[in-house]
């Protein structure tokens, strides 16, 4: 029995097709091919059939593939009553409950914010890398604490050790 098919030609990663009728018992790649009929480029869906030649092989008997099938119904070549039309095939999802299309609509935008999300994203963080680590870990009592620059800062920090001080301690001399 004959068969149209394709059969793959072009170069890696880019496919060719040529429609080929063939002893169905041969692959396409044997190289045992008894007529060119055309071609066909899926890249750009360009189709060069021999109408002529392949209704002369339909009406002797040759069986086309699916997708054979197609492509001639796509190109308006009549094809005999006995000629199965290829099934469509059912397509499923993977994860159906994963697709936007199947989410509710209150769960629709996943990527909007919301009001709690947004505020520490809008507040620029200028602190210094010692406050918002004590900030952030609730199990730290205390920031590190830096060296004392003035008397009064000391009184805030210590006041047992700014009462022990003397009231007239010199003034410290500005660095430069």
């Amino acid at each position: 029995m004959l068969a149209i098919r394709m059969q793959r030609t072009g170069r890696s990663g880019h496919a060719q097709f040529r429609v080929i009728v063939q002893d169905a018992r041969f692959s396409p790649k044997s190289g045992r091919v008894v007529a060119y009929a055309g071609s066909y480029n899926p890249h750009t869906k360009e189709a060069t059939l021999d109408a002529e030649t392949i209704s002369q092989y339909l009406s002797k008997g040759a069986q086309p593939s699916d997708r054979v099938a197609q492509l001639l119904k796509k190109e308006g070549i009549k094809l005999p009553d006995w000629v199965k039309e290829p099934a469509q095939q059912k397509r499923s999802a993977r994860n159906p409950e994963k697709l936007r299309a199947n989410q509710p609509a209150g769960q629709a935008a996943p990527a909007a914010p919301t009001a709690e999300s947004e505020a520490p994203a809008e507040e620029p963080t200028t602190e210094t890398p010692e406050t918002s680590v004590a900030e952030e870990s609730p199990s730290a009592e205390k920031p590190a604490e830096e060296p004392n620059d003035t008397p009064a800062k000391a009184a805030e920090l210590a006041p047992e050790a700014a009462e022990e001080t003397p009231a007239e301690a010199p003034p410290e001399e500005p660095a430069e």
